[in-house]
């Protein structure tokens, strides 16, 4: 074993193999991968082998895509076979609400360039006559699952990697990880110390092990998982005999089960409610080649449901019942990147699935530590995204949640209540007394909206219009006719203090930073141009004689963006950064009323001279010491009132108080979010993502090329040079009872033009046959579903776009969406050019440029 290395890959199983294999493959041949015991020794061996494309989030479906069409080159390299069945599988939907969220499935695919087609259940008992299509209503098909062999594929990865020129280094223990003052990493092994610029922690079951050598709890559970083998089947056997074809497989969300073709029998595996976890604190380091005990008795009801779904399948001898630990995040997710606080230390961890995400996960790795940038969208796997609250226990309890409805229906009004509540404000309690719904907003308690009095406070979960359409337009209409109160401890606020404050951040941000007592918005890009950022800034009186400035931005990025601001402090120590995260509460008040209620409340003049939009001031409000800001997120005349814990109740008392005479209303974020479709706003990490430009995001008036030479810059001017290939717009949709969620297709009516804004699907996929081996193409939706046509093409009209958010305008009463399309369509206003795909029906769409609210902001600006 060598005793320096450019990177050291800790953990043998696929994931740790695909991270070696690409880190190889982008150049890096200085590489070692440490694996306590022999390849596979964790989850990979006992996996059942099973991949897919499909995921709930498009970004990371876009990269299972690419890991399955990775086998053959890995294959091709390494001389090792996978052996890659691609057979294709089918969604099953027993309720009209499941074959919803099909559709929805469905609709996503088109524009990833996915061949995926709703069917009907008798279609899909043709490709898997074990079944009883009589409990379905619908099915999704989609050519791109199958399995292969999980040793075999893991070997593959290992041996492509080792071809380029990497080291694996077996049967020995990583024991400790320390760091020198230059940043090296010493990790410390049974067999010695090798140096390294890098470490991953590829861990597996024992990646939590890993961090906490590094002072990391990282939010990962190990989870039992049962599957079981049949013995051999007689019509497994008649049907790849009569069809000269394998058996599909299949997913069954109400038995909570998949199942497929292993050998002459069917592999039947479940993700059942009564989850067990597995070594919930610490990982024995001598666990290997192992299985857990079965316990059927645990799987009973998902098998009961099972049998009565696939009745073929009750009558087979079970040859053996597999159960094995898997790792899972929070949300099903991996955990990627470089870890927030540490230099070099990155994760590729908690990849539950990882025969469908292992070769996405490790190109998106290598490329974020050889080039800088992940190279595509993967905040859903960004190990960024928890903060302090994912405790152990908290994620205990949300693994086994997240466990128990991996085939549950996630309703985009649904909010889980495992380990809540997290973090409270200490206005919580007075918020449910005021019959708030609550929700979770990066583990803090926010309120969504306020049912009537004498009403339940609660969501009914669906697609469509809920039960609380009404009270949220009440909420809307009352804050835009007279005043509302909001709380919004949920934002991010930071403080940028020391010499050269402002010098830095003009680095870090596109906009020039504001004059003392002023504020600006302002994005952040990165290298290459793409927006990471997105904040509101104040530059507050200096302290102590040195710049300070305010920053607020989303509290979902706070670690996402901690991890860039530290990247880019001077190593002097002159510029101090400090998260506030909830020792920095506030309150919004907005509406025509809002400066009435607040002269009240202070001792100073807040007049429209006095206090002008997008000023900043420190004042006293009701008697306690606090920021102001006079801007909000409503697009209405209003203020941000930023004060200590300890004050917010006696601020938020004295407003309700002096606001009886204005009638006064709370409204929640579900109300703020309504407000801002008016104003055509964007959201952080929905419109405003990283693989989108500034000119491409419509935030051309924050851009100021000649202020100076921010990061990004060079990247930014050459797309306004070039023009932006897309463009983010907002459109007005003829709904019926169901609006926009986020990520449904624009289709356009553009005839054969081909703006070259959806990719093109992969390739890598298989046809669909019936039960004589005919291949079946272009049958009819499943019922109830969406047009017949497949794909992203239909006569004149084509996909285009995709949709990034919406919802319902309630005081301007209209449907709204945002999205992106190509730039040449942007400013197209005409009728009938835009369709948007909701729950499998197209429905009319407009480009609005103009926001329906105030569009000359004058509102803002009283």
């Amino acid at each position: 074993m060598k005793s320096h290395s450019k990177a050291v890959v800790i953990g043998g199983g696929v994931v740790g193999c695909s991270v070696l294999y690409h880190l190889a493959k982008a150049g890096w041949t200085d590489i070692m991968l440490i694996e306590r015991s022999e390849l596979t020794s964790g989850s990979s061996w006992h996996a059942a082998g099973g991949f897919h494309t499909l995921n709930g989030d498009p970004n990371v479906a876009k990269l299972q895509a690419y890991t399955v069409q990775l086998y053959k080159e890995i294959e091709e390299i390494s001389g090792q076979s996978c052996s890659l069945h691609l057979t294709g599988g089918v969604m099953m939907a027993d309720t009209p609400e499941r074959m919803d969220f099909l559709r929805l499935a469905h609709a996503k695919g088109r524009y990833l360039g996915m061949d995926t087609e709703l069917i009907t259940p008798s279609e899909a008992k043709a490709m898997f006559p074990l079944m009883d299509e009589t409990n379905f209503v619908g099915a999704m098909w989609d050519p791109v699952e199958g399995h292969l062999d999980p040793s075999g594929t893991t070997h593959a990865y290992a041996k492509a990697a080792r071809k380029l020129g990497a080291e694996i280094v077996l049967r020995n223990r990583v024991v400790e990880l320390t760091q020198e003052v230059d940043g090296t990493w010493n990790v410390v092994t049974e067999q010695g110390t090798v140096k390294a610029e890098h470490v991953v922690n590829c861990g597996g079951l024992w990646a939590r092990e890993i961090g906490r050598m590094v002072g990391v709890e990282l939010p990962v559970l190990a989870m039992e998982h049962m599957y079981l083998l049949t013995e051999p089947m007689p019509e497994v056997e008649e049907f790849n005999k009569s069809t000269g074809r394998e058996m599909i497989g299949v997913l069954d969300f109400k038995g909570e089960i998949y199942t497929r073709q292993e050998r002459n029998g069917i592999l039947l595996g479940t993700y059942e409610k009564a989850c067990k976890p597995w070594s919930p604190v610490n990982t024995p380091w001598d666990f290997g080649h192992e299985l857990l005990q079965p316990d059927i008795d645990r799987i009973a009801p998902s098998l009961e449901i099972g049998f009565k779904h696939f009745p073929g399948i009750e009558k087979a001898g079970i040859k053996q019942i597999i159960n094995g630990p898997f790792t899972f995040a929070l949300d099903g997710n991996p955990l990627v990147g470089p870890v927030q606080g540490l230099t070099n230390f990155w994760c590729a961890c908690a990849v539950m699935a990882g025969f469908s995400q292992g070769g996405g996960v490790g190109l998106a790795l290598s490329n974020w530590m050889v080039h800088g940038d992940p190279g595509f969208d993967v905040w859903g796997m960004d190990v960024a995204r928890f903060g302090e609250w994912a405790t152990l226990r908290y994620t205990n309890a949300k693994v086994r949640e997240n466990y128990s409805r991996r085939f549950s229906i996630r309703f985009p009004n649904e909010e889980l209540p495992a380990a809540r509540p997290a973090q409270t404000t200490p206005l919580y309690d007075t918020m449910l007394a005021n019959n708030a719904v609550m929700g979770d907003s990066w583990g803090l308690e926010t309120p969504l909206w306020f049912a009537p009095r004498g009403s339940e406070p609660k969501d009914v979960v669906s697609f469509h219009r809920s039960n609380d359409f009404r009270p949220i337009g009440e909420e809307v209409r009352a804050t835009r006719e007279r005043v509302g109160i909001t709380e919004i401890a949920n934002f991010a606020k930071y403080e940028v203090s020391g010499p050269g404050a402002e010098d830095f951040l003009n680095r870090l941000m596109t906009n020039r930073m504001p004059k003392t007592g002023r504020i600006v918005l302002t994005p952040m890009l990165n290298e290459f141009g793409r927006l990471i950022g997105d904040f509101t800034i104040a530059k507050a009186g200096p302290r102590g004689g040195e710049e300070r400035f305010m920053i607020w931005g989303s509290s979902a990025a706070q670690k996402y963006h901690m991890r860039w601001f530290e990247k880019h402090l001077p190593k002097d120590g002159s510029i101090r950064i400090h998260r506030f995260d909830q020792t920095l509460v506030g309150l919004s008040i907005a509406g025509p009323k809002s400066r009435d209620l607040l002269q009240k409340l202070v001792d100073v003049d807040i007049s429209t001279k006095a206090f002008r939009f997008m000023d900043f001031r420190e004042m006293a409000v009701g008697g306690a010491p606090c920021m102001v800001n006079r801007i909000t997120y409503t697009g209405d005349l209003g203020y941000e009132i930023w004060m200590a814990p300890a004050y917010q109740r006696l601020v938020y008392k004295a407003i309700k108080e002096a606001g009886e005479e204005f009638g006064l209303v709370d409204f929640g974020m579900r109300a703020l979010l309504s407000m801002r479709l008016e104003k055509n706003f964007p959201t952080w990490f929905r419109e405003l993502r990283p693989i989108y430009g500034p000119f491409e995001g419509s935030m051309n008036r924050f851009i100021k090329l000649e202020k100076n030479d921010f990061i990004g810059r060079e990247a930014a001017a050459k797309e306004q040079a070039e023009g932006p290939k897309l463009r983010r717009v907002s459109f007005i949709v003829d709904a019926a009872d169901a609006d926009v969620m986020g990520d449904e297709p624009i289709w356009a009516k553009v005839g054969g033009k081909d703006y070259g804004t959806v990719e093109k699907p992969h390739g890598y996929g298989a046809p669909r046959f019936d039960a004589g081996g005919k291949e079946v193409r272009g049958s009819n939706a499943a019922e109830g579903g969406a047009s017949a046509v497949r794909g992203i093409v239909d006569g004149d009209w084509r996909v285009v776009g995709w949709v990034t958010s919406g919802g319902y305008a309630h005081y301007v009463e209209k449907s709204m969406a945002q999205g992106y399309v190509p730039a040449a369509l942007a400013e197209n206003e005409s009728a009938g050019l835009f369709e948007i795909e909701i729950l499998g029906q197209r429905r009319p769409a407009r480009i609005n440029v103009e926001p329906p609210f105030d569009p000359s902001g004058e509102k803002m600006r009283t």
